[in-house]
C-alpha cells in the first residue's frame, strides 16, 4: 500500500464519514500566511494543521525550532478533530509534501498508520477544479488513543551515540549547500553532523508536489535497504519528515527521526560540527 493518494481520489472522497483531511499549508517565512490562504479555500471539509501551533511546542534552550508536542497534547488535537483509530487521514500542503509528511510522521510515531499524502499539493488540485470552500468545517470530535512507537523518535543523546558506530547511518536531509556549511540562512551555526551523509529531501520529487515513484525511490535507497538503522533530521524535524516517507514508500523499515535536527544540535556548545566550507 502505497502512502499517497491522488488528488482525484480525494475529490470523490471529501464527504467521506470515515475520511478527515488536514491542509498543511505553511509559510516558515511568514507563519501566519498557511492559515490566511486557509480561509480563502480549502480542499471541502479540510481541518487546518498549524506546524507552530498543532505540530509543534513551544521553542526553549533545547529542542530545536519545531520541538514536537508532547503525546497527550497530540492525542487531544486529533481527538478534537475526529481521528480515531476507524479514521482515514489525508494531509496536503502547498509546500511540495513537506508540511503534510510532518503530520504523516507524527500519526506513524502515534500508532495511527492509515495515513497519507495527497499528490500535486493544493494548488494543483484547485486547478483540476475538484471541491473548494471557503467555510471553517464542523468539529466532530472522536477518541484518538495513541500507541506510541518509540523506535521512531530519537534525542541528542542517542545521535551522538550512534554517530560514532558504523552499524548506523545518519542522513541529513537539508540542501548540499547548507549540509557543507557554505551558507546557513536560519540557524545560528552552518555544518553538519559528523558522519552524516547529504540527501536533500527535496531530492525524492520528480517536480514540486508530485514525489517520485516507488520504483524510482526504491532505485535512490538500493543498497540501504534492511542493511543499517537509519536518523535523519534537518533543519528542525520538519523535511527530514519527507525522507522518511520516501523511505518507507521504498520498503525501508529501520529508520527514526531526530526530532530536534541541527537548531536542536547546534544549542549545546560541547556538540561537534563538520563545516566543510570553512576548512
Amino acid at each position: 500500500m502505497s502512502n499517497f493518494v491522488s488528488p482525484e481520489w480525494v475529490n470523490q472522497k471529501v464527504n467521506s464519514a470515515n475520511i478527515v483531511i488536514f491542509d498543511c499549508r505553511f509559510s516558515l517565512a511568514e507563519p501566519s500566511k498557511g492559515y490566511e490562504l486557509y480561509k480563502n479555500d480549502h480542499i471541502e471539509g479540510a481541518i487546518y494543521a498549524d506546524l507552530d501551533q498543532h505540530l509543534s511546542s513551544t521553542v526553549s534552550t533545547h529542542g530545536g525550532r519545531h520541538p514536537l508536542p508532547s503525546v497527550n497534547i497530540l492525542s487531544q488535537f486529533f481527538s478534537r478533530c475526529g481521528v480515531d483509530q476507524e479514521k482515514i487521514v489525508v494531509a496536503y500542503d502547498d509546500q511540495s509534501g513537506s508540511m503534510a509528511a510532518r503530520l504523516w510522521w507524527i500519526l506513524k510515531y502515534l500508532g495511527h498508520d492509515n495515513v497519507y499524502v495527497m499528490q500535486g499539493g493544493y494548488t494543483h488540485y484547485k486547478e483540476k477544479g475538484y471541491v473548494i470552500s471557503s467555510k471553517m468545517p464542523v468539529e466532530k470530535p472522536a477518541h484518538f488513543t495513541p500507541k506510541v512507537r518509540d523506535d521512531m523518535l530519537k534525542n541528542k543523546d542517542d545521535v551522538l551515540r550512534e554517530m560514532k558506530n558504523d552499524g548506523t547511518l545518519i542522513v541529513d536531509a537539508r540542501e548540499f549547500k547548507r549540509y557543507i556549511g557554505k551558507i546557513e540562512p536560519i540557524d545560528h551555526k552552518a555544518g553538519h553532523i559528523p558522519n552524516a551523509i547529504n540527501i536533500p529531501w527535496e531530492s525524492h520529487m520528480q517536480e514540486p508536489g508530485w514525489w517520485k515513484s516507488r520504483q524510482d525511490l526504491q532505485s535512490m535507497y538500493d543498497g540501504m535497504n534492511g542493511k543499517k538503522p537509519v536518523i535523519v533530521y534537518c533543519g528542525s524535524g520538519v523535511t527530514a519528515c519527507v525522507n522518511i516517507l520516501a523511505m518507507d514508500e521504498a520498503g525501508i523499515t529501520n529508520k527514526a527521526l531526530y526530532a530536534g535536527s541541527w537548531s536542536d544540535w547546534i544549542s549545546y556548545d560541547e556538540n561537534p560540527i563538520i563545516n566543510e566550507a570553512a576548512e
